[in-house]
């Protein structure tokens, strides 16, 4: 009977134990990040907007842009910028490198899941990226059917699969990757 007791009661603690996702929700991230932050080297930075050609008339889309750098860089050279970040903590770094390098007219950053539909991207005209293969294949689909035939799409280190890079370039030990999208 006793071990009987033991079971129930073990059982009722999993059950009702937060799950690694219901922790990341007390902590106020919509779900557990599918990967860990590196913050983007600064030469990076700079070769990925050069390489999208980034002008004052773009709108930059930085989908997991961590501490902002990169909406950040846009916005200096006269672009707005939008970051997208699960992390609260990313995000929270992010508006106060924005507030920072004093762009918060340019640049807005979102505490949001960039694979959820109700974060519009529509309005981009450069994506930026710096995510694991698997999650820029994932992510294909959305940018390919949301974003207007002529957006730029810029990854650093990561490719999309069998979507191959009109042109791809080496910064230090860094590989950036350049896509268009196509026509309708």
């Amino acid at each position: 009977m006793r071990k009987l007791a033991f079971a129930v009661v073990a059982l009722a603690l999993a059950f009702s134990a937060p799950t690694v996702p219901a922790l990341a929700q007390q902590a106020g991230q919509l779900r557990t990040p599918d990967v860990i932050w590196v913050p983007t080297n600064d030469a990076v930075v700079e070769a990925m907007l050069k390489m999208a050609k980034v002008t004052k008339n773009d709108v930059v889309y930085d989908l997991g842009c961590g501490d902002g750098k990169i909406v950040i860089a846009a916005a200096k050279i006269g672009a707005r910028g939008v970051g997208v970040d699960i992390d609260p903590k990313r995000v929270e770094e992010a508006n106060a490198a924005v507030k920072a390098a004093g762009v918060g007219d340019r640049v807005r950053i979102i505490n949001g899941d960039i694979f959820d539909p109700a974060i519009k991207i529509s309005e981009a005209s450069v994506v930026t990226l710096y995510l694991l293969p698997s999650l820029n294949v994932k992510l294909m689909p959305r940018l390919k059917s949301e974003l207007k035939p002529g957006t730029r799409i810029v990854s650093n280190s990561f490719d999309m699969g069998d979507w191959k890079p009109e042109k791809t370039e080496t910064v230090g030990a860094y590989t950036i990757y350049y896509w268009t999208i196509p026509s309708r």
